[in-house]
């Protein structure tokens, strides 16, 4: 029997080993982090050690399942929503009883292990701080997973800043259920930090700038940084660069004869379909249908300026 090839991660193992006729939707965020979705029918789903922590969520429930992810033997039913973890450099032992389907959002050890330790206090151990195999629920873990998926249908691959906070928000969770201690955030950023880092954020807008650029630019750590900018601002570095893309987006329909694609690759989106999609979620419009009414007022066509879309932003995650 030939032997298995050698995969880099969990997604490429899924993507082209023995389980890839399964694989149904696949995002990679450039070796931050891999979320990727398999449905497929009962029976053996174990695999070779590999180099990430692999958080997995039943979209169905009701399939039992056993075997060993890095814990200890288990014998499970699994409940739809819920989670459980794979451990990292270890060959998973699964088999399930029904058909299922799962979403994974893997971490590559080493891409994450200093987030990890700066939110655990230096305390946080991949052998002893996570129970894997066991079955959980976390409504924070939840809404996270929920909009990451509901935001890239909407950018199509991740951004940099998108993935870094999004697995600073769920690791962060992971190691309090773990028991490792979350070091508090020590009020918002210092007002000469916030400045550079929203100027920073404006000058580079059609960059896919990462969460560690800003932390480097106010001198923190990617973990602090992002919890102290939201304390700051009131909403998400992610949002917060949102909110400054729409903005520009809607001067520069306003004021120039830029066609939509143009103004799209100005402030950082890959297409201009990806911009329609993000503006009118926001604007309830499309970048047409603005440029329209902002320049025919006769027309009297509702306009949800920006700053009416962003009103709620504070509650956004």
């Amino acid at each position: 029997m030939m032997p298995e090839p050698v995969y880099a991660s969990t997604s490429e193992w899924y993507c082209e080993g023995r389980q890839a006729e399964y694989m149904r939707a696949r995002r990679s965020a450039g070796g931050i982090l891999d979320m990727f979705e398999v449905a497929r029918p009962a029976g053996d789903m174990s695999r070779p050690g590999l180099p990430d922590i692999v958080l997995y969520q039943d979209l169905l429930g009701g399939s039992r399942v056993r075997g060993d992810l890095g814990g200890g033997k288990f014998d499970v039913t699994g409940t739809r929503g819920d989670f459980c973890l794979a451990a990292p450099d270890f060959a998973t032992d699964a088999v399930m009883e029904e058909s299922h389907q799962l979403r994974g959002l893997s971490f590559p050890v080493a891409q994450w292990q200093s987030t990890l330790d700066d939110a655990g206090d230096g305390r946080f151990s991949f052998d002893s701080s996570f129970v894997y195999g066991r079955m959980f629920g976390s409504p924070v873990i939840r809404s996270a997973f929920r909009n990451l998926w509901a935001l890239c249908e909407h950018e199509g691959t991740p951004s940099r800043l998108l993935a870094q906070a999004a697995g600073c928000e769920i690791l962060a969770e992971l190691c309090r259920l773990g028991g490792a201690p979350i070091a508090p955030a020590k009020g918002g950023l210092a007002p000469w930090a916030e400045r550079r880092c929203l100027e920073l954020m404006r000058a580079r807008l059609a960059d896919d700038i990462s969460l560690d650029e800003l932390a480097a630019e106010a001198q923190l750590s990617p973990y602090h940084f992002a919890r102290m900018f939201k304390q700051s601002v009131g909403v998400p570095p992610r949002v917060y660069l949102t909110r400054l893309r729409v903005e520009e987006s809607c001067h520069l329909l306003e004021h120039t004869d830029h066609t939509v694609t143009e103004i799209a690759q100005e402030v950082g989106y890959s297409s201009n379909q990806v911009l329609a999609r993000i503006f009118h979620k926001h604007i309830r419009m499309s970048p047409t249908e603005y440029r329209r009414a902002v320049r025919d007022p006769v027309r009297q066509i509702p306009v949800r300026m920006p700053g009416a879309a962003f009103a709620p932003a504070r509650s956004w995650r």
